[in-house]
């Protein structure tokens, strides 16, 4: 029986030219209907966190047919493929797994069928963040066909589990591999703006007892979900209280869960918790956060509530278990950075105009890479946050050929090409 084996599909070779941004745009936008493929098959391949393999072998297929260099699919699951063998090392960066659609009805279409419409693609996962791993990729491919690189080994992640437990991949990828980049992109959504950092953030729970007795005759026990309703209101108010930055903005807190436990539901509970979102500005830091929590439950009059950090230990689709505490710190690259500066340089001779420099709102494997470890680390990714996890999910079209320029100028300048 012949064996089924992918191969290296045979790109038509593109004239010499000479290196220059605008032979990189005009590429770019050239591939830009198999970008959109591309995406889109990742799109319709269901990838949630801890069941990437479909898509994971999805992305391998697709590296294969540009020709990488090298394919790895490590324990936790993540796929890196290298492009080069110079000295040097950097990294692109996108996770694979999406958020669950939700609610249906609030669809307007199947969000695994994916479709171009209106000058945008469709579909769960085209911001948040497919649509930058496809982008990232075929920069690869891009980088190849000009001959865009000779320092860098560059290593594209796609990465696994980051909506459960962002940075989780990176950390696992640090420690238990000898890839270590002086420089990590990430493609996440940005809507084409530079990002170069984010507020860190924790998940804590609150604990407390209270005594059980028959619902008939309350007064007999002390109910622990009145304790946590009180001590949720003294959350509520430490919102006024937390630091603030002028880059990064305000700490927050909020109340994502309420749990409680009783012998039955005719009985006064005997134990009640809270979930807590809690996001750090610079300053803040777990041991302050903690401390901030606790005095909250003092306040309620409750000193003797368990203040948590939670750990992240969900098995991989390899298996893997990889614990984690749910500690993810705050992280910020200098604007004097030079790779920044070379960013910066590299998006207005390519695109045409200057970048904005900004932030997300949200949080990504940049907690590992420059939060955990002080990797230089910035992000620029096709679509717009603000549709990441809404319903209706779709990316301009042209974002992608514009994260591809992008991505392919940055390496041409860091190479010195342009």
């Amino acid at each position: 029986m012949a064996k089924n084996v992918t191969k290296k599909t045979k790109f038509k070779k593109t004239p010499p030219v000479a290196i220059s941004y605008e032979a990189i745009r005009q590429r770019a936008k050239a591939m830009e209907g198999d970008t959109v493929r591309f995406l889109s098959d990742l799109v319709r391949t269901q990838s949630f966190s801890s069941k990437e393999r479909a898509v994971v072998a999805v992305i391998k297929r697709e590296m294969q047919r540009i020709g990488f260099d090298s394919i790895h699919i490590d324990g936790l699951g993540n796929i890196i493929g290298r492009i080069g063998k110079g000295k040097r090392v950097m990294a692109f960066d996108g996770h694979v797994d999406t958020v669950y659609p939700g609610d249906l009805s609030q669809w307007t279409f199947d969000p695994f069928k994916p479709f171009v419409k209106d000058g945008k693609i469709w579909g769960r996962g085209t911001v948040d963040q497919k649509g930058g791993v496809a982008t990232m990729i075929h920069a690869g491919r891009l980088i190849k066909e000009l001959g865009l690189n000779d320092q860098f080994s560059i290593y594209f992640t796609a990465t696994v589990m980051e909506e459960d437990c962002d940075g989780l991949c990176w950390q696992y990828i640090l420690n238990e591999s000898a890839l270590k980049p002086e420089l990590v992109v990430i493609t996440e959504p940005t809507n084409l703006n530079i990002y170069r950092g984010h507020r860190g953030r924790m998940e804590i729970q609150v604990d407390v007892k209270g005594r059980s007795c028959h619902g008939s005759a309350p007064e007999r026990g002390d109910n622990a979900i009145y304790k946590i309703a009180r001590i949720a209101l003294e959350v509520e108010k430490l919102n006024t209280r937390l630091r603030d930055d002028p880059f990064l903005g305000k700490g927050t807190v909020t109340i994502s869960e309420v749990r409680s436990i009783s012998p039955s539901q005719c009985a006064v509970a005997d134990g009640a918790s809270l979930h807590l979102d809690r996001r750090l500005t610079f300053g803040e830091t777990k041991e302050s956060a903690v401390a901030e929590v606790q005095d909250a439950a003092t306040r309620a009059g409750y000193p003797d509530a368990k203040v948590i950090v939670l750990t992240y230990e969900v098995p991989a689709y390899t298996g893997k278990v990889y614990p984690t505490e749910k500690y993810f710190p705050t992280w910020v690259m200098e604007e004097s950075s030079p790779f920044l500066k070379n960013a910066v340089a590299a998006y207005a001779g390519v695109l045409g105009k200057a970048p904005l420099v900004d932030k997300w709102t949200f949080s990504t494997n940049g907690i590992a890479t420059a939060g955990m470890n002080g990797i230089p680390t910035f992000g620029l990714g096709p679509g717009n946050e603000v549709y990441a996890h809404a319903a209706n999910e779709a990316c301009p079209v042209e974002h992608l050929s514009a994260a591809v320029t992008f991505y392919a100028a940055l390496v041409a300048k860091l190479n010195g090409k342009v």
